[in-house]
Parts: structure tokens; sequence; C-alpha cells
């Protein structure tokens, strides 16, 4: 699966089109637009490491077209400076399952 699968897929589960992935991502629509036209093969890494960042994934599945849609997606949360009781970790691991299932 290519970047612009993946890239299809990541905005349809955002309801989103090109033009909303270039302006909320700081992405220029005519790079995005360009990976669709004319391929994703020269694609920078800094291009890249926006769309990773904006969408919460890897560069690893964004840009490795062995990784499939199926592949983990993975948002880490870094706390700084805070500790948290188990019952407020349960707590967000719940939110976090609420979260994901509203995409259902």
């Amino acid at each position: 699966m290519g970047l612009t699968d993946k890239l299809d897929i990541l905005m349809n589960e955002r309801n989103m089109n090109k033009a909303d992935l270039a302006r909320e991502s700081g992405v220029p629509y005519t790079t995005i637009d360009g990976f669709y036209k004319k391929g994703s093969d020269n694609a920078k890494l800094s291009t890249l490491k926006k769309l990773c960042k904006y969408f919460g994934c890897t560069l690893d599945y964004l840009a490795d077209d062995d990784v499939d849609k199926n592949s983990p997606n993975t948002l880490a949360a870094h706390f700084e400076g805070e500790e948290f009781s188990d019952d407020e970790m349960d707590e967000i691991r719940q939110f976090a399952e609420f979260v994901k299932n509203k995409r259902k």
C-alpha cells in the first residue's frame, strides 16, 4: 500500500480532504496534490514528518509500502513531571478506548 492510499485512509478517518490536510498539517496543497499526480517516490523527509506528526502515526507506517493499514499506529503521551495513580491511569486508558470507539 502506497503513501497516497494511506493518506486516503487517514483523511477518510477524519472526514477531511486534501485541502483540509494542507491547511491543518502545514504541508502545501501543491505538495500533497503532487503525491497523487506525480507519485511520492521523492517525498522529502521533512514533509513526511509533518504528516506523521499531524496524523499521530509512525514514519514507517506512512513511508514504507510494505506496512499496511492494519499495522499498529502508536500514539504516545508523555506527562512531564506528573505522576498518576493506578486509578487515574485506568481512567486515561478508558478514555482512550472511548475515543477509539467513537470512530465506529
